[in-house]
């Protein structure tokens, strides 16, 4: 028997450092366009639909023949948008695809799907891709992850986690730590913005109080964890880019050619 996945992708034209970002054009094509085009390559996706409040962009995905639904424009989050959409469909694994992530690859949707396709017990699920630089380990923006032995979520930080006690002790600060021991850099994991969840779960979740863990860091899938659900987190090897400020929309115009 097959599973219907479904793909949603959270699409908000307000942005305090990127306004409209869903239709800011990259290599000719709004960036909106990019992520469903993206997704709509991912063999395990029966459907992709893109959740806006925001008729511009209704409009524009219109036009180009996706599917478009308008959401409320008093969602918190986007997990609270992606829930109003899956409230009313039949399908049994949701995909949350960030929509401003026009370098997403395929193949790391499928990554994140398949632990839930596979195993029965597992409810939500993330990717994750390494960290190359010592910038990265320690810019607050990168959110960071550590996993048990069996590949599940223990923390998610914008701290670098682990801490790399010993080499601090050596060096005095953590920057100091990571520059004389290089190395260290290759035991951290960049958290992508990517998830899958069962619907029923995502409906429960949606409807959980914020956490503190979770406004403390103002990481949200600190609330699954602090409400005791395992996430899966599967390491993939292609980095993403998600758009967040003029400076990561100039890097993806250079790779996409424009």
């Amino acid at each position: 028997m097959s599973i219907n996945v479904t793909a949603i992708i959270p699409a908000r034209y307000a942005s305090t450092r990127l306004p409209g970002k869903p239709l800011i054009e990259i290599a000719g094509l709004p960036m909106i366009l990019h992520v469903v085009r993206r997704a709509k390559e991912t063999a395990l996706l029966n459907r992709v639909i893109v959740a806006t409040d925001d008729e511009r962009v209704y409009d524009l995905l219109k036009s180009a023949g996706e599917e478009v639904w308008m959401t409320s424009p008093d969602h918190r989050t986007g997990t609270d948008r992606l829930a109003e959409v899956a409230s009313q469909l039949d399908s049994e694994i949701i995909v949350n695809i960030q929509g401003d992530e026009p370098l997403i690859e395929p193949s790391t949707i499928e990554a994140a799907v398949r632990p839930l396709i596979s195993d029965s017990s597992i409810r939500m699920s993330t990717t994750s891709e390494p960290i190359e630089s010592i910038e990265d380990v320690l810019n607050p923006s990168v959110v960071k992850v550590v996993v048990d032995e069996d590949g599940f979520a223990l923390y998610f930080s914008r701290n670098p986690i682990p801490f790399p006690r010993e080499a601090v002790l050596e060096h005095g600060i953590i920057e100091l730590a990571l520059r004389n021991s290089p190395g260290l850099v290759a035991n951290y994991s960049k958290h992508t913005g990517l998830y899958a969840y069962r619907r029923d779960f995502l409906l429960e979740y949606a409807g959980m109080s914020p956490t503190p863990l979770e406004k403390s860091e103002a990481l949200e899938q600190l609330r699954a964890l602090e409400n005791g659900c395992r996430i899966r987190v599967v390491r993939v090897e292609h980095r993403s880019i998600g758009v967040d400020t003029p400076e990561d929309l100039d890097r993806v115009r250079k790779i996409l050619g424009g």
